[in-house]
């Protein structure tokens, strides 16, 4: 079993995400966190709590970072257009939802949950990083108790989607990606080269509704936003973006891979790009020497991450 932190800002792609997370019977998800990204983080927190009701997940949720790693940076914005305005397609939702959050803060709940399993806990995070960055700052040595942490962000051998540079998680808190990336622990960064080639059609999805499995029609209804939005960008269908992080965890073979230290450029136009040094490639001295190497992913077979995804949603079981 895979000991899972879902560290995420739901969002539409996070619920399909999170979802997996919860039916893959493989993946022992052991906690939530939220964090600020495409909804403000009450906003976010309130449907990380309001899907594990519905959906039965008994993993805790505890309330993240609302602000970026260097508060002086600010300047953050809400996609509504993609993610509408209550951060979950606009559904309806209830008034009040009954389950509460952990009363400790993201990073102190996944510092003791991480020291409680030592060499056992996967962090999946598909945000902003300033919730793993805050961990960094208050406990660096955990960092050497992870026993991996997958992300959902960056954009390297193509553009990014908020700017020709930039992929959104990372653009929205440079600072704290690039903490992250040259932390001395495990890091594989599942970016936009493999999951703009990754896309869910309306009729994939409406296949799962048709086989009655319960959880399925409350994340069709949530998705529908987004299939609308990603029309004039993918055609029919939806890019399942975070579904791609955690489908890294289980089938690590239906990606490609490349190793090299990663930093990310904070400030000027290129603000938020991530850029990796490939191991094997020699360049004159720079800011990559000294850090550790990290693997991103380059390739995809987009049929077999769609194929587990909905094995372990309609089914619960791996494939």
């Amino acid at each position: 079993m895979h000991k899972v932190i879902f560290d995420t800002d739901p969002g539409i792609d996070d619920a399909m995400a999170l979802l997996f997370l919860h039916k893959h019977p493989d993946i022992d998800l052991i906690g939530v966190t939220t964090v600020f990204g495409n909804a403000p983080i009450e906003i976010t927190t309130r449907n990380a709590l309001y899907l594990g009701e519905a959906w039965t997940i008994p993993a805790p949720v505890a309330k993240g970072a609302g602000q970026t790693f260097d508060p002086a940076r600010g300047g953050s914005y809400w996609p509504t257009a993609i993610h509408g305005h209550n951060g979950i397609g606009d559904v309806p939702l209830p008034d009040k939802v009954a389950r509460e959050a952990d009363p400790r803060p993201a990073y102190q709940f996944i510092i003791d949950t991480v020291r409680a399993h030592p060499g056992e806990v996967t962090l999946i995070a598909v945000g902003r990083m300033t919730n793993l960055a805050l961990v960094l700052k208050h406990d660096p040595d955990v960092a050497a108790l992870v026993k991996q942490v997958i992300i959902m962000g960056g954009a390297f051998d193509l553009n990014g989607n908020v700017s020709p540079a930039a992929e959104a998680n990372i653009h929205g808190d440079p600072e704290a990606a690039d903490l992250v990336f040259t932390a001395p622990w495990r890091v594989v960064v599942v970016g936009l080269d493999v999951t703009m080639k990754t896309v869910m059609t309306s009729g994939y999805l409406a296949d799962m509704v048709a086989t009655g499995a319960p959880e399925i029609q409350l994340l069709s209804d949530i998705s529908q936003l987004y299939i609308d939005f990603y029309k004039t960008r993918v055609g029919d269908g939806m890019v399942v973006h975070d579904s791609c992080a955690c489908v890294y965890l289980v089938r690590p073979d239906l990606f490609q891979t490349r190793s090299g230290p990663i930093r990310v450029v904070c400030g000027g136009i290129a603000d938020g790009q991530t850029i990796q040094k490939p191991d094997g490639r020699t360049f004159p001295p720079g800011p990559w020497d000294g850090h550790p190497s990290q693997l991103i992913t380059t390739g995809v077979d987009p049929d077999g991450v769609l194929a587990v995804i909905r094995a372990a949603l309609v089914e619960g079981r791996a494939l």
